[in-house]
């Protein structure tokens, strides 16, 4: 998951916020993190849903607007951002790749 804009350091400034956004997540749409790496403009993460469930993407938005809801609202948005009431501290896209076997595990758990 990425900032909006890269230069920031909102991560690791308020790494406790998001530890806390974390730890809700889970609580309401539980997970498990076998890894996770936080930088300054973002994080990467391998988790792990409970069977059945496959709903990366909201965990995801789930974490982001925990974090952002913590945040006084100092950031630039544009017009866009605006009119859909979003805030703007992420992008709105994130990667997403489904580890398939021990080796890409290997591959992406270094």
């Amino acid at each position: 998951m990425n900032l909006l804009e890269w230069r920031r350091d909102l991560l690791v400034r308020h790494i406790d916020a998001l530890r806390a956004a974390v730890r809700a997540t889970k609580r309401d749409r539980p997970f498990h993190i076998y890894a996770s790496v936080v930088l300054p403009d973002h994080m990467h993460t391998i988790w792990t849903l409970p069977a059945g469930d496959e709903d990366f993407p909201n965990s995801g938005k789930s974490i982001k607007i925990r974090f952002s809801q913590t945040l006084p609202r100092t950031e630039r948005r544009s017009a866009v951002r605006v009119r859909k009431g979003e805030r703007g501290i992420w992008q709105r896209r994130f990667w997403e790749h489904a580890i398939c076997d021990e080796r890409d595990y290997a591959t992406h758990f270094k």
